[in-house]
Parts: C-alpha cells; sequence; structure tokens
C-alpha cells in the first residue's frame, strides 16, 4: 500500500508511518518538521549516514544509545574524541559499530568544530527547494505527493547538498543520505498530501 492510510484514531497518514509505534512518534511528531541549529543538524546528519544500508527503525532504536555514547552529539565535545573512544565505540553495543560509520562522525566533528557558529546549519539549509530564489525553505513549492512511488530517494538539491558538505571535508554524505536528511529536518515536506502531518511541518 503506498498510498496514506488510517490509523488507530482515524487519521491518514503516510503508510511507513504505521508500520511500528517507533515510526507512529517518529512521522507525528518529528519527520519533516524543520531542524535548526548546529548540533541538531549534526546528529541527524551522522544519524542518517549511520543508517545507510539499514533500516531507520534500528537507528530509533538505538538513538538514546547513540546520544550517550557520543556526548549528545555536541560538536566541539566529540572533536575531541581520539583513537581511544574509537576502540570504545566499537565495543558499545548501544550503537551500529561500524568503523568506518563511527571514524567519518568523529572527523566531521573535527571538521566541523573549525566553522563558525550557524555554518553548518545556514550551508545545509540554502539547499532548501526554492532557497536561493529567496522563497519558503518549506518544501510546499512542489505538488503534495499522493502516494509514496511520486516521493524521490534524491533530487538535484540532495546531490548538490552532498556535493557541497563533501567540498567541505564532510564524509559519508551521498545524495541518497543528504535527501533523507532533508527530508527528516523539514527542508522539503514529503508527507502525503492527505496525511495529517502534512499541514503541521
Amino acid at each position: 500500500m503506498s498510498g496514506a492510510v488510517a490509523g488507530p484514531d482515524g487519521g491518514l497518514r503516510c503508510p511507513w508511518g504505521l508500520a511500528t509505534v517507533d515510526y507512529v512518534a517518529y512521522h507525528d511528531t518529528e519527520w519533516g518538521r524543520p531542524v535548526h541549529g548546529d548540533d541538531a543538524l549534526y546528529e541527524r546528519l551522522c544519524l542518517e549516514a549511520f543508517q545507510s544500508g539499514l533500516s531507520w527503525l534500528t537507528i530509533l532504536r538505538k538513538r538514546e544509545g547513540f546520544r550517550a555514547a557520543f556526548a549528545g552529539f555536541e560538536i566541539a565535545a566529540v572533536a575531541e574524541f581520539g583513537a581511544a573512544d574509537v576502540e570504545r565505540l566499537l565495543g558499545d553495543e548501544g550503537i551500529i559499530r561500524n568503523r568506518l560509520k563511527i571514524e567519518a562522525t568523529l572527523a566531521n566533528a573535527k571538521t566541523l568544530a573549525g566553522w563558525g557558529a550557524g555554518d553548518l546549519d545556514r550551508l545545509i539549509w540554502s539547499h532548501a527547494p526554492g532557497a536561493a530564489q529567496g522563497a519558503p525553505a518549506s518544501g510546499r513549492g512542489r505538488a503534495a505527493p499522493k502516494s509514496m512511488e511520486d516521493v524521490p530517494a534524491v533530487t538535484p538539491e540532495s546531490t548538490a547538498l552532498a556535493k557541497a558538505l563533501k567540498k567541505e571535508g564532510i564524509r559519508f554524505v551521498g545524495p541518497t543520505t543528504a535527501y533523507a536528511l532533508m527530508q527528516a529536518c523539514g527542508l522539503v515536506n514529503d508527507h502525503l498530501g492527505t496525511c495529517v502531518s502534512r499541514d503541521l511541518t
């Protein structure tokens, strides 16, 4: 089923948002709502990178473990992590123990620690559809998707964002991961047109 589906309360939702209790909460209260702030966006960037090749549900269920392991995703704190922390993280069952992803998370923090306040926020949000033309960066400039088949996995904007991040030294973010980030952080609104959360983002 790819169109909106009625939930327990009768409200129509994106079908993926009803798959589990975890997804219902995430869909209804987080996904597609604007996220700002360098640390908050760094967290989402890291989690999307860890999700690559895995189910997002796995990440959601380990999110508190990730936060505990990575100092709440405070860029300045993670930038101080070293080789001993990599080994500690590789032994932490509360996270995804992938060396390449862990090392990228630390390397990205070290890179971002050298940026000015708000620079990550500005870079990411400058790639929201319509941002260059001064339009509201809400994702409402395009037609609301009627079914999940109308929701892309990659867009020109996500490709450009991935290239911009890579150019600045940010690792483990390709166009698909960048688009997932854009969806999660509200740069685009990919709730289906009849979804109860469509106009709440």
